[in-house]
């Protein structure tokens, strides 16, 4: 796919996280085995929402850079975001932390990572 249509795609599903963990904590953490049974974790939540909208907002708003290293760079950052969101979401799965749904975690940030990998080695 052509870099405008990834950034596209991948600003889509990190605002979609970001407004659900926002917007319904309550409602998104139990599909993970995670509690939401206070106001802090709640805000925490939401506190991480603000991440997720920002990678979002730099996917959306770069989308119509040229191809060079602006753009070999941002799909690197985008790379080593989703990597770390893989081993760290892994990591949960593996002690306990995530169950149920949130083995989809992991597979998520691993379909993000490849596919920011693969869209790297077209540059």
């Amino acid at each position: 796919m052509n870099n405008k249509t990834f950034l596209t795609v991948h600003s889509v599903i990190y605002t979609l996280f970001a407004f659900a963990l926002f917007f319904v904590p309550a409602l998104m953490w139990p599909m993970y085995g995670v509690e939401i049974n206070d106001r802090y974790a709640y805000f925490l939540s939401q506190h991480t929402s603000i991440f997720l909208g920002a990678i979002a907002a730099v996917s959306w708003l770069m989308r119509e850079i040229e191809s060079g290293k602006a753009m070999t760079q941002l799909l690197k950052a985008l790379l080593i975001g989703n990597v770390l969101g893989a081993i760290i979401t892994a990591y949960a799965g593996v002690t306990g932390v995530f169950v149920g749904f949130g083995w989809s975690d992991p597979a998520f940030f691993t379909l993000l990572s490849v596919l920011s990998w693969l869209q790297l080695k077209k540059q």
